[in-house]
């Protein structure tokens, strides 16, 4: 007999003892604490390396240590990721939302800390890219594998990887509301009397943890001196609109520049061709070196005079126009930067940049209207205070995520006092993206797979299904050349009235359907005149493995069939799959993950 080992006496005492809803608030309570603790360890590395590489940097000329800083940084974490890791830590949220909808939940251990070193090195070094795609990926496979390591079901281990996301948003940006709302909107996960205590313990106790750590200020110090006009509605509007036209660009030269770097096979092709153009990119533009805060910092407390330092261009940064042109090669470029850094090998997410940018087209909006469109009636705006409104916008339109938008623009400043306008520009900034793309930047890619798990229970619990337990392998394959006498011989063997015609390589060649062959079936006086490859018809549609359910069940809706053939890309048999084995699969994958008790 196998000795039980103390951690198995322990999950035994636990389930004798504390309650499952219990012991589900426990672990949300656990994971609030190290993903907090996930978040400090990645926000104190970045700095610490920004700090030791650019404290000498000069202010008023060019510094070509950019040249070199962001080549180091994503050849270190190309190499981490390649030899050490040896998996695709890339796309952290979409790699959330696919190990929902496909992976049971289930998140690699690795990832409770490869995201945390490669990240931290891309961005120290100067990485375009944000942490919190990182971090968020840290804490879900923090609440997926201490659910697993519980023997928790996939519908808890649902919920703990939506505690996980909560608790990191919540304990990068000191944002409790924030960090909930972000699971519920971007994660997509149903918010239900059972999941929403546990989401809130996550969210508040990482938060807490961060206070204690970091101190209780605001992410960013801000100090709203204008009260907001409601006479600037307009212009909040406009501004949203403009927000969601430049989401929709950031978001298609994103997947477009994806797209390029895919094409690029090798390791040190992508690795040359990013590098190139991060550090060129960095070197012309220093704001676009790392995260881009100080950027946002400056920004929102009117310092933009700062943001021409270390620049050729400094010398412009007293002029007007040249601080537009300059911003405005900025919003174009900020993309390539971000999509460079993670195409050449470095790790980071694009949390911060759609921040970043925003924080400059609300300043640089603002800017125009103070100061080269100063005779229109009631154009002043208050430049930082639409710099806030900006970068709730850019949230709300690039990652479709209107409400963890205004409230996470809210607690990282400390601007409580412009919910409403926060409230009109992402709504303006979401409805004007809607137009143009149904999905978010972190979903766009699984919903062209049809992968993307939604808030759509019908359409969820079929995306949970897996077509490999619903395939059906009792049916008894038949070869074109068995004559009617033999096949009479498998319909007598056979439980079903359907059979598969295979050919030597096991290649689906067509189906024999006993009602068609009824009729001579008794005559054995044909039982050596009529051979399968004469009576056997066309499936009305083959099911490759690959398809999702829902196309599935299209397919199914289509042609009116009951039971259709699986086959894989080389066209081999693997079996039927048949509409009430579906339908059977479908309802209990709504009992378990659906029902409103945990």
């Amino acid at each position: 007999m196998e000795k039980k080992t103390w951690f198995d006496r322990l999950l035994v005492w636990r389930e004798k003892h504390i309650k499952e809803k219990h012991f589900i608030l426990i672990l949300s309570l656990m994971i609030g604490i190290l993903t907090a603790l996930a978040a400090t360890i990645l926000k104190t590395s970045i700095h610490l390396i920004q700090k030791f590489l650019t404290e000498d940097i000069s202010v008023s000329n060019a510094n070509y240590l950019y040249l070199i800083y962001p080549v180091i940084g994503i050849l270190l974490s190309g190499l981490f990721v390649k030899y050490i890791v040896k998996d695709d830590i890339g796309h952290g949220v979409t790699k959330i939302l696919y190990a929902i909808s496909q992976r049971k939940s289930r998140i690699k251990p690795h990832n409770t800390w490869s995201s945390l070193v490669a990240s931290s090195i891309t961005i120290g070094f100067g990485g375009s890219v944000g942490a919190e795609a990182p971090i968020v990926l840290t804490g879900s496979a923090i609440g997926s594998n201490l659910g697993r390591l519980f023997k928790m079901e996939q519908r808890t281990l649902m919920l703990l990887v939506g505690c996980g996301a909560a608790g990191a948003i919540a304990g990068i940006f000191k944002a409790p509301i924030a960090g909930m709302l972000f699971t519920i909107e971007v994660l997509m996960l149903d918010l239900t009397t059972a999941s929403v205590l546990p989401l809130l313990i996550s969210a508040v106790t990482a938060a807490c943890v961060s206070y204690i750590l970091t101190g209780t200020e605001a992410m960013f110090q801000f100090n709203q001196t204008e009260v907001f006009d409601l006479n600037r509605i307009p212009y909040v509007l406009l501004l949203g609109v403009i927000c969601g036209l430049i989401a929709l660009y950031f978001t298609r030269a994103m997947i477009w520049a994806e797209g390029i770097f895919r094409r690029l096979k090798t390791f040190w092709k992508k690795f040359f061709f990013g590098s190139i153009i991060l550090s060129i990119l960095i070197f012309l533009l220093p704001p676009l070196y790392g995260e881009g805060y100080e950027t946002i910092g400056s920004l929102i407390n009117n310092q933009f005079e700062h943001l021409m330092d270390g620049s050729l261009f400094y010398s412009l940064h007293e002029n007007k126009w040249g601080f537009i042109i300059f911003t405005l090669f900025i919003i174009v470029l900020k993309v390539f930067a971000s999509s460079a850094t993670n195409g050449g090998g470095g790790c980071g997410g694009i949390f911060a940049p759609s921040l970043y940018l925003g924080c400059i087209v609300g300043f640089v909006f603002a800017f125009v209207f103070d100061n080269i469109l100063p005779h229109l009636p009631g154009s002043y705006l208050p430049a930082a205070n639409f710099a806030l409104m900006g970068m709730a916008g850019m949230m709300a339109a690039v990652m479709h995520s209107p409400l963890t938008a205004v409230f996470l623009i809210a607690e990282l400043t400390g601007g409580f006092a412009l919910f409403l306008p926060l409230m009109i520009v992402t709504i303006s900034a979401y409805f004007t993206i809607l137009l143009f793309e149904q999905h978010s930047i972190y979903t766009i890619r699984l919903a062209q797979k049809g992968e993307l798990l939604t808030h759509h229970k019908d359409k969820a619990a079929l995306m949970l299904l897996n077509l490999d337990n619903v395939i059906e392998q009792d049916f008894m394959a038949v070869h074109p050349s068995m004559s009617l006498g033999d096949m009479v011989k498998v319909i007598a063997q056979s439980p079903r009235n359907v059979f598969p015609v295979i050919d030597a390589q096991n290649v689906l060649r067509g189906v024999v359907l006993l009602d068609n062959i009824r009729n001579i079936m008794f005559r054995p006086e044909l039982y050596q005149r009529f051979h399968v490859k004469k009576f056997m018809i066309s499936p009305p549609a083959k099911i490759n493995i690959h398809l999702p359910m829902e196309k599935i069940m299209q397919i199914f809706d289509d042609t009116k069939a009951w039971n259709l053939p699986v086959i894989d890309d080389e066209g081999r048999y693997l079996g039927f799959v048949s509409k009430s084995k579906i339908f059977n699969a479908y309802r209990e994958v709504l009992v378990e993950h659906f029902s409103d008790d945990v």
